[in-house]
């Protein structure tokens, strides 16, 4: 069995990924992603400005990860809220929550990790490289 990963090295080989890891929303064993997939208008101040996208929160046991994640809504005030996407961005949104899960994935099997879909993702929400 190898050695089990540090903290510390999980947040630099998380960040490393890309702009993803939300640093100040993890705690060891529990890790925090999200990205901001679609602008809904670039006329408001870029503090103010709202987006389609996902979060997803990364959990671990020893070599084990398991992951859920919901879509949604990023509001101005930096919140995310559970709401539907529109369906012309649901393409948009899943191509990065698909590349990010290919990243993810495979910085985990770097690191010698299993990564897996959290008892409460269901079937129809499971992401895959694919």
């Amino acid at each position: 069995m190898p050695e089990r990963v540090t903290y510390k090295r999980l947040l630099r080989q998380f960040a490393a990924i890309g702009p993803y890891l939300r640093e100040d929303l993890c705690e060891e064993g529990r890790y925090y992603f999200d990205c901001l997939s679609v602008c809904v208008s670039a006329k408001a101040a870029p503090d103010k400005r709202e987006f389609w996208g996902w979060w997803l929160v990364l959990e671990q046991d020893d070599h084990h990860f398991q992951y859920h994640y919901q879509l949604g809504f990023y509001n101005g005030e930096g919140n995310w809220i559970d709401k539907p996407l529109p369906k012309k961005h649901q393409v948009e949104v899943d191509r990065s929550l698909r590349l990010f899960y290919r990243l993810l994935n495979t910085k985990l099997t770097q690191l010698e990790c299993q990564l897996a879909p959290a008892k409460q993702v269901t079937h129809e929400l499971s992401v895959t490289a694919a």
